[in-house]
């Protein structure tokens, strides 16, 4: 059963405002919702944190928003092979993750796209993982970028992080005993979506085993799982790509 349950372990909750945890982002928060609302001050935003602080939970949240209410948005997750953008006709939302690795065809295309999009009064949210300036981007693009609202998207320190994780451990009905907290945050990703999906895993763990959750019970599962990623590592050590 343990060994089901590490092969199902890492599916995160499918991110929305509401399960946001908030922190010093209740502005940034409040500007993507009047967005998402249709009743936007700014309809175009920069968004720029460390990896793991959130932005990519927002803007995935945005999208999730604008689509409940009936509306269009794109979310793109910028890498080295991409080359264009989806076509901006019809778009609500154009939603662009990691402006900073795009290649050179990609930025001529984001300008292109900051400019249709401004046309048509829908919205542009960028995010990167440094201030908008910082971007090694063409400078117009930057400077595109930079007219806009600009936030930092605040990481959660590690007390908040654990009164959240609290609060979630309570929602499924059990508490975190002294010491599994700090085991989790130094043995499992930091950031909250994998955190919330070990909660998840415990929580399902625990009532089919009729256990409580115990940190030797987080133990084993977090054993469990990396017991499992290293059978699924390639013969020569290396992480799959």
């Amino acid at each position: 059963m343990m060994h089901q349950l590490a092969l199902e372990l890492g599916s995160a909750p499918t991110p929305t405002f509401d399960n946001f945890v908030v922190a010093q982002n209740a502005e940034v928060l409040a500007r993507l919702a009047a967005i998402a609302a249709g009743r936007p001050v700014e309809r175009f935003v920069y968004l720029w944190g460390v990896p793991g602080s959130g932005r990519t939970h927002l803007l995935r949240a945005l999208r999730a928003a604008v689509t409940a209410r009936g509306g269009r948005a794109e979310y793109v997750a910028v890498d080295a092979a991409l080359t264009a953008l989806p076509d901006t006709a019809g778009l609500d939302a154009l939603l662009v993750d990691d402006v900073g690795a795009l290649s050179s065809a990609a930025q001529i295309a984001l300008f292109n796209a900051y400019n249709a999009l401004r046309e048509r009064g829908a919205a542009l949210i960028a995010s990167g993982d440094v201030p908008a300036v910082q971007l090694p981007l063409r400078p117009d693009v930057v400077t595109r970028l930079g007219w806009g609202l600009v936030y930092q998207v605040h990481a959660l320190s590690d007390e908040e992080k654990a009164s959240a994780l609290a609060e979630q451990a309570a929602a499924r009905g059990f508490t975190l005993a002294e010491g599994i907290t700090d085991y989790l945050l130094r043995h499992v990703a930091r950031d909250m979506g994998s955190l919330i999906a070990l909660l998840d895993a415990l929580d399902r763990y625990s009532l089919e085993a009729k256990r409580p959750v115990t940190l030797a019970l987080v133990r084993e599962l977090v054993r469990a799982r990396e017991h499992e990623r290293q059978l699924e590592l390639p013969m020569n050590g290396q992480e799959p790509r």
